[in-house]
């Protein structure tokens, strides 16, 4: 299992975000980005890929984004789907792996956001959930992703820790209303390109007394932008765009040393490509 198959995760994701962001404004106008993509490209309906708790989804489909979602934590999709009937919204929300997802229908915009992708741990699940969702596409449909260019300083200190080197990460209210800290420990490993280790919750009473603690698994995989260029190739996509971070800048695709001047948030534009 991975951090966000589980209950606890699930129920407590948004208000974690919510101070992880504040801090941390990779994230600032995201949702926007993925609005304006979906007002673009999403006119024969769109489908939030690893959707989580809703927050892009939801974001769509009150402005009026036909959108259908998909997590494969069925924990965040409860979440998600008691979201959206309080906001009266007659929501699709399908558990599935993106490996394997179909409702049945096409869509000419699929989104993954935020690191919805990175989750899949290694290359052969890429390339199937690439080549699958493809396949949920309308020829000439639109596939959105995102990776992180991977930070050689930060690599080299991930492998020197192990997944119990806890640094304190955030402290937020949770669901039952107590404050909780997070600790994670984060390792890699450079020949299968993972990020593994833990992250730490610790529950404490108004006396400041620790009356809980649990921890969850994170595996991720980092993904360099050359590898992404030949995924997208062998799957039957051409890339259209790259971005850097939600602010609209652009990656030149012809600069093959863009790579190495930014340590960024790349949102892939992916097209289908048909015979």
């Amino acid at each position: 299992m991975d951090l966000h198959d589980y209950k606890d995760v699930a129920e407590n994701y948004d208000r974690y975000l919510e101070v992880m962001y504040a801090h941390n404004d990779h994230h600032e106008h995201f949702r926007e980005f993925y609005l304006d993509l979906a007002r673009r490209y999403g006119s024969g309906g769109v489908v939030d890929v690893a959707c989580g708790t809703g927050a892009v989804l939801l974001y769509l489909a009150e402005r009026g984004i036909e959108v259908d979602g998909t997590d494969l934590s069925e924990e965040m999709c409860k979440v998600a789907k008691a979201k959206a009937e309080k906001l009266g919204l007659p929501l699709n929300i399908i558990p599935a792996d993106m490996t394997k997802f179909s409702s049945g229908r096409k869509y000419s915009l699929a989104i993954i956001a935020r690191s919805g992708f990175m989750h899949l741990p290694n290359q052969e699940l890429q390339i199937a959930a690439l080549r699958n969702l493809r396949d949920q596409l309308f020829p000439g449909g639109i596939l959105t992703l995102n990776t992180f260019d991977p930070w050689p300083p930060m690599q080299a200190a991930q492998m020197q820790t192990s997944p119990e080197d806890y640094s304190f990460r955030l402290e937020y209210v949770n669901a039952d209303g107590n404050r909780e800290k997070i600790y994670n420990a984060i390792s890699y490993n450079p020949y299968t390109q993972q990020m593994y280790g833990n992250w730490k919750f610790e529950e404490y009473n108004d006396k400041g007394e620790v009356i809980g603690e649990r921890v969850r698994p994170l595996l991720m995989r980092q993904t360099n932008r050359w590898e992404m260029f030949l995924l997208a190739k062998l799957c039957g996509f051409e890339v259209l765009d790259i971005y850097r971070g939600y602010n609209g800048d652009k990656e030149n695709l012809k600069d093959p040393s863009s790579a190495a001047k930014f340590n960024s948030n790349l949102i892939w534009i992916l097209k289908r490509k048909d015979d």
